[in-house]
């Protein structure tokens, strides 16, 4: 593994530096929206969250490379679908276990178990969509590979073995070729 490089140290400390900052908006737009409505107080708070959850996954990512661009099934059954089953159970009243899941009627803020599921839908979805990453290889160093492949592949045991192979075939087709000779002669 290598050692990061002065930029990458810079993208990370700017990474953390904006989820501290957004944890710092999000409890602003909870104190705001507290005084609001229930309904649209709540869609407000759970939008911020999921923008957390978006924010949590690109400064989670790590690797070199592009994204890789791949759907994955599982991800999207096994986190998203029931965080926003949780997520309509605790705004709709005629949801099961609405009364489990509903904000607190005193505060009008929503419950930590809602809370965590906008975080998750807002991770989840780009990561059902983005889920890792492709080495990037520079062009001398794909020379490099392509050269020692080829350098591998020949000369010492490997050619010898198929410099004998061909030596027996080509035995084989001469044995054959006389024989055939023979049984014309007669």
């Amino acid at each position: 593994m290598r050692k990061p490089d002065k930029k990458e140290h810079i993208n990370l400390f700017f990474s953390a530096f904006l989820i501290i900052a957004f944890i710092v908006c999000a409890n602003f737009f909870a104190q705001f929206t507290a005084t609001m409505d229930t309904i649209p107080g709540q869609l407000i708070t759970v939008a911020v969250y999921a923008v957390f959850g978006l924010l949590l996954f690109y400064a989670t990512r790590v690797g070199d490379g592009k994204a890789i661009k791949r759907f994955s099934p599982l991800t999207l059954i096994i986190l998203v679908l029931p965080s926003l089953l949780i997520i309509v159970a605790s705004l709709a009243p005629f949801m099961p276990l609405h009364d489990l899941l509903a904000a607190n009627k005193l505060s009008n803020d929503l419950s930590l178990i809602t809370s965590l599921a906008a975080v998750a839908i807002g991770y989840g979805i780009p990561y059902s969509f983005f889920s890792g990453f492709e080495l990037a290889v520079d062009g001398e160093e794909e020379e490099e590979q392509n050269d020692t492949a080829t350098a591998v592949l020949s000369g010492g045991v490997e050619e010898d073995i198929l410099d004998a192979l061909e030596a027996e075939e080509a035995e084989e087709e001469e044995a054959v070729l006389q024989n055939m000779d023979i049984s014309y002669e007669e």
